[in-house]
């Protein structure tokens, strides 16, 4: 009996050292994020995007944003601060419903102010799904990248 209560006891205790990781409410878009690259980022002013999968093509909105990075830190006693510049590039992301995690169809056209037609590629590409709070915690929608950088659109 000794020896049966002491094993409960180290289960327990093994149990509760077990270190757990809250799964938080963040989630995952579904959908296509776009990324365009300097220097073809500064000739566009308007991207639309369709998705096509099992024959029926779906257009969400895309909106192209500046992008930025990490330039510089700054730090005052425990404070520090992070100084964001311009990168150059453009990013976006159209949400689709219902996208699957198998191969679909991308069609990028990128125009300049003057409505003109700077890029117009369609690609293949696979969307995953992603796992914002890692593996552990499940998995959210698919989604997929595609980049346009020179006179080329791909995968990310």
């Amino acid at each position: 009996m000794r020896t049966l209560t002491a094993c409960l006891a180290a289960l327990a205790l093994l149990t509760g050292c077990a270190a757990e990781r809250p799964c938080t409410a963040v989630g995952a878009p579904v959908g296509v994020a776009v990324t365009v690259k300097a220097p073809l980022a500064a000739r566009v002013a308007d991207a639309t995007l369709e998705v096509c999968w099992s024959g029926s093509c779906h257009r969400p909105r895309l909106e192209l944003l500046p992008a930025t990075a990490a330039a510089g830190e700054t730090c005052a006693g425990d404070s520090c601060s992070v100084t964001m510049e311009p990168t150059g590039d453009e990013h976006g992301f159209g949400t689709v419903a219902g996208l699957p995690k198998s191969p679909v169809r991308v069609r990028l056209t990128l125009r300049d102010a003057g409505g003109g037609e700077v890029l117009d590629r369609t690609l293949q590409v696979t969307p995953k799904g992603r796992f914002p709070n890692g593996p552990d915690c499940g998995e959210a929608g698919p989604s997929a990248e595609v980049i346009a950088e020179g006179g080329i659109v791909r995968e990310g």
